[in-house]
């Protein structure tokens, strides 16, 4: 029986990229994933299916809306459910096989089957026939993923009462869907019905939309929903919920409204997904939210768990719930294991929504910083002042950036706008380099181009002094 140096459980972000780095790294690695498609929910039920329709999505309402004003006249117009399905599949498929491929090219085993514990040292993988076998390892990633939380008054049945999995292969665009939860799942489902033509209310038991993110953003981003027709109720939350044969009945526990649709998409949130593993067999113990604790340094996940040779990553640990988050946490560990000198900043992981506009953020909100009683500066601009913005019709939005008075270090960028989730980029670089807001100000930018706003919004929090503000 061979010996691996690394196994890995969970061929999701966190996990495939942890085994490709431990492989190039030299170590001798196998990747366990339960299903009989390889990426995880990121891939299969997550991130690359909604993208893709929030694309195709956004290009049929354009075609609708925007097209006309810019000489693009269109008749006849017919969405095809279908084919925006097909599509949409096709682009999961193609990442399914580059997964395999990478492992391939690399020299990672894979197996397919659910992995369990038969002790620290040894890995029983099940395939769906039922063959079972032992796999012998120095080093355990638990990189399982998380599922989608449930609440006591509101249970999924897949049917009428969805979560995002079921949202992404709907059979119809339903007339009518109530979405409770309005942070970046909820919003971005939303939009996708939104836009094809639904009816869409987010039901919201916060005070603003995307809460755990910048109040400005969640408020600039309602009103761009609300301009798609969907309504949204704030300071709400459900007691009780009644299915009828084609509908849903949702009644407020606060208020005396009730809300009726087709369906119901339930975007609360996810909570880390460890079923099957037999942790109890080795002495890992779950908090109370399911997640699997591990050890950190300097505010930093080393990943290792209470058993020294098993590590966890990804969502199973809890934290921001991020694919990229996932991904640096792999590799972080696989780097430790090979006796490199690996890095994580938590602070510099952004945060994206993929509506129209988009949404993008990066290290401290206002909020934030006012609650640790740190003092700060504030630039801001508005896309409307952009020329690219301008020419390319996409004037919503703004840059804010959030300095600390006294150093002029960038603390915090928030943005709301075209392109927002490419532009983050600028914002982590010069916050892992530890830039001030005179230094991004003073680099030059193309012009015309989005970017440009960075640049203004940086001069904005150094001297308030832009140009095109």
């Amino acid at each position: 029986m061979d010996t691996y140096d690394l196994v890995v459980i969970g061929s999701g972000p966190g996990g495939y990229v942890c085994a490709i780095r431990a492989a190039q790294n030299g170590l001798k690695t196998a990747l366990v994933e339960k299903y009989s498609c390889f990426g995880g929910t990121c891939l299969n039920v997550g991130c690359i299916p909604s993208k893709s329709l929030l694309h195709s999505s956004e290009l049929y309402d354009k075609a609708n809306r925007d097209f006309a004003n810019y000489g693009i006249e269109l008749e006849g117009i017919r969405l095809n459910w279908e084919k925006m399905q097909a599509a949409k599949n096709k682009v999961v498929a193609g990442g399914d096989q580059g997964i395999q491929f990478l492992c391939k090219k690399n020299k990672v085993t894979t197996l397919e089957g659910e992995a369990s514990f038969v002790d620290k040292n040894e890995i029983q993988v099940e395939s769906v026939a039922g063959k079972k076998t032992i796999l012998k390892t120095k080093n355990t990633v638990i990189a399982t993923g998380s599922k989608p939380i449930e609440l006591a008054q509101i249970k999924l049945d897949k049917k009428r009462i969805i979560s995002s999995t079921e949202a992404l292969s709907l059979s119809e665009v339903p007339p009518e869907m109530l979405v409770v939860g309005g942070g970046v799942i909820g919003c971005e489902l939303a939009s996708i019905y939104a836009r094809l033509g639904s009816k869409v209310s987010i039901i919201e038991y916060a005070d603003s939309i995307l809460s755990t993110m910048d109040k400005e953003l969640g408020k600039i981003l309602q009103t761009s929903l609300k301009k798609l027709g969907i309504e949204i109720f704030l300071n709400q939350s459900v007691a009780d919920v009644e299915i009828k044969e084609n509908s849903i009945i949702l009644k407020s526990k606060d208020t005396s409204m009730n809300w009726e649709a087709n369906y119901c998409l339930l975007a609360v949130g996810r909570k880390a997904y460890t079923v099957g593993l037999n942790l109890e067999k080795i002495g890992i113990e779950t908090t109370a939210q399911g997640s699997i604790p591990v050890n950190s340094h300097f505010q930093v996940s080393l990943g290792q768990t209470s058993v020294p040779n098993i590590y966890a990553i990804g969502d199973v640990i809890g934290g921001v719930m991020l694919a990229h988050k996932a991904e640096e946490e792999g590799i972080f560990v696989a780097d430790y294991l090979s006796k490199k000198t690996p890095h994580i900043n938590y602070t510099t992981i952004p945060s994206v929504v993929y509506t129209s506009p988009e949404v993008a953020s990066v290290g401290f909100s206002e909020e934030e910083l006012n609650q640790k009683s740190m003092p700060y500066k504030k630039g801001d601009f508005a896309f409307k002042n952009l020329g690219k913005a301008n020419a390319a019709g996409e004037t919503e939005g703004m840059v804010k950036v959030l300095a600390d008075t006294k150093t002029d270090e960038i603390l915090g960028v928030h943005i709301v706008g075209a392109r927002a989730s490419d532009l983050i980029a600028e914002a982590v670089i010069a916050m892992e380099y530890k830039a001030s807001a005179e230094d991004v100000a003073m680099i030059n930018h193309a012009h015309p181009t989005f970017s440009e706003a960075i640049k203004e919004a940086c001069m904005d929090a150094f001297n308030n002094k832009p140009i095109h503000k």
